[in-house]
């Protein structure tokens, strides 16, 4: 038997990695860097901002004059719709291959100053409800074979925009975190004939260490194999592949998760807490991947305060991924929030 409070590995049933937990290590003096904490206090309307309503962009075209959510190809896309086919290969060791796509930015609201957590629940069911829309306008291409859909919030994760929005990278291939998962699903459901996170949030739900929230239509948690300090991952409830699946209840159910999950995270530190999140689900144009699971994940930097981040170096840049917090302790700090944000308590 493993005794959890020594070091120990845990196994990403998703990725097939494991992750070092050394929970002895949590309780070390802190000397390292410590960042400042950026000011919150933003404009509702910011006329210099490139995704307020009616301001210019920064190819010049002229934002209208939206009054709830706005989606635009991203005047910078990552990958390009026209890009021409072709491959590379120079002796087997120097390949590459021309990757076509599509990126669009979704901006979650006119106004400046307002984060998901901020937002009432009909705001950000718009945003889910969008986020669908985007999603089957897109499948609709059949060259298009996976869509991802993001937010990095905070600058500390590279946003280069204060103001609160997401993004949608389409794209002809699939990326690697993708292949990943797919195989791992799918040995899971031919040798068991059910999902494999299905399986997972039977058993989570049951055991009650890792849940933060449970309602009619998602769980969201602490991911046992969690490797960032306050990581959280949403599941369907529902063996669905993708987002266009989701039903009204579905979606109104995924608004009031979201908003409650990010409501927790800002009150852990009094503050705007930052993370890259998207949500994982079938390539698409490919058959059915039934052995898919929708989910969402949350990576979030802050490990001890708004001021201290996790970085991942050293042994987890050369080795394996490794924590100090377990994820049962970080479920117990996420899970004793209110779900009031604590600019409104």
């Amino acid at each position: 038997m493993v005794d959890l409070n020594q070091p120990h590995h845990r196994l990403n049933i998703l990725t097939g990695e494991k992750v070092l937990v050394s929970p002895h290590r949590n309780n070390r003096p802190w000397q390292g860097k410590v960042e400042d904490i950026v000011s919150g206090n933003l404009p509702a309307y910011d006329p210099t901002c490139y995704l307020c309503p009616t301001n210019k962009r920064a190819d010049g075209t002229d934002n209208p004059d939206y009054q709830d959510t706005f989606v635009f190809t991203n005047d910078f896309s990552a990958i390009l719709e026209n890009t021409a086919e072709g491959t590379f290969n120079q002796a087997d060791l120097l390949q590459a291959t021309a990757e076509r796509g599509l990126c669009k930015v979704i901006t979650f609201s006119p106004r400046h100053d307002l984060t998901l957590p901020e937002m009432d629940i009909s705001a950000i069911l718009k945003v889910v409800n969008l986020w669908q829309q985007e999603f089957n306008i897109l499948a609709q291409k059949e060259w298009i074979k996976y869509i991802q859909i993001f937010e990095n919030k905070g600058a500390i994760m590279g946003c280069s925009n204060p103001h609160p929005h997401g993004q949608i990278w389409s794209q002809s291939s699939l990326p690697n975190e993708i292949l990943i998962e797919t195989a791992r699903q799918k040995a899971y459901y031919e040798k068991n004939n059910t999902s494999m996170l299905q399986a997972y949030i039977e058993l989570e739900l049951s055991l009650n260490e890792r849940v933060i929230i449970d309602n009619d239509h998602f769980v969201a948690l602490v991911p046992y194999w969690a490797t960032w300090p306050f990581e959280t991952m949403i599941i369907s409830k529902r063996h669905l592949q993708h987002i266009g699946q989701f039903n009204e209840e579905e979606k109104a159910d995924l608004a009031k998760t979201l908003q409650e999950l990010t409501i927790r995270y800002d009150n852990i530190f009094s503050t705007s807490f930052p993370y890259s999140a998207g949500m994982h689900q079938a390539p698409i144009n490919d058959g059915a991947h039934e052995e898919w699971h929708w989910h969402m994940h949350f990576y979030p930097p802050l490990l001890r305060s708004a001021s201290i981040k996790k970085f991942m170096v050293g042994y987890e840049m050369l080795g394996s991924p490794q924590r100090d917090i377990t994820p049962e302790q970080a479920a117990a700090i996420i899970k004793k929030q209110s779900t009031v944000h604590y600019k409104k308590a």
